[in-house]
C-alpha cells in the first residue's frame, strides 16, 4: 500500500511539474519572412501582469541583395516612421483556456505593410517554434508567419 502511495505521489508531481512547464511565449523570437525564408527580426517577448503577452523588435536583419530597413515608414498614426528597433509589434496575445499551445486575440504589425492584423499563434509542443495567423477584418490572410525561438 505504501508503495502505491509514494509511487502516486512521485506520478502526481511529476505531472505537475510538466503542465508548469507548459507552453509560454516569454523569450526572444526570430521572425522568418514567409516569402523569402529569411530571418528578419528578432523580438523579445515578455508576459505582461494580466497574463497577456507583448514583444518588441530588438534586433533587423537586413535580406541579402534588398536595402534594410530602419523605419516603419509604411505605419500610420504615432507609429509613422518610428524606429524599428524597440516598436512594439506583438501585443494582446493571451493562452487560450481550450489548447495550451494556442495564443489567441492579439494583434500584430507588419512593418513591411503597416497593416495591424488580428491574430493567433499555435506553439510546437517543444515550444520553439510558434506558427502565427493574422486577419484583416474577418478575412484570413492566405499566408502563415513563423517564429523560431532564439533563447
Amino acid at each position: 500500500m505504501n508503495k502505491k502511495i509514494i509511487f502516486g505521489a512521485i506520478a502526481l508531481s511529476i505531472s505537475c511539474f510538466f503542465d508548469a512547464a507548459a507552453a509560454d511565449l516569454a523569450g526572444r523570437w526570430k521572425t522568418i519572412d514567409d516569402k523569402t525564408g529569411y530571418a528578419r527580426a528578432e523580438v523579445q517577448i515578455n508576459k505582461l501582469k494580466d497574463g497577456s503577452y507583448a514583444g518588441k523588435i530588438v534586433k533587423v536583419h537586413a535580406i541579402p541583395n534588398r536595402p534594410a530597413i530602419s523605419r516603419c515608414e509604411k505605419c500610420n498614426g504615432k507609429l509613422k516612421d518610428a524606429p524599428l528597433i524597440g516598436l512594439q509589434i506583438f501585443s494582446g496575445f493571451h493562452q487560450s483556456d481550450n489548447n495550451q499551445h494556442e495564443y489567441i486575440d492579439g494583434k500584430v504589425i507588419d512593418p513591411l505593410t503597416g497593416n495591424v492584423y488580428q491574430g493567433k499563434g499555435q506553439l510546437n509542443s517543444r515550444g520553439n517554434v510558434l506558427t502565427l495567423r493574422g486577419y484583416l477584418g474577418t478575412t484570413l490572410l492566405g499566408r502563415t508567419v513563423s517564429w523560431i525561438r532564439v533563447n
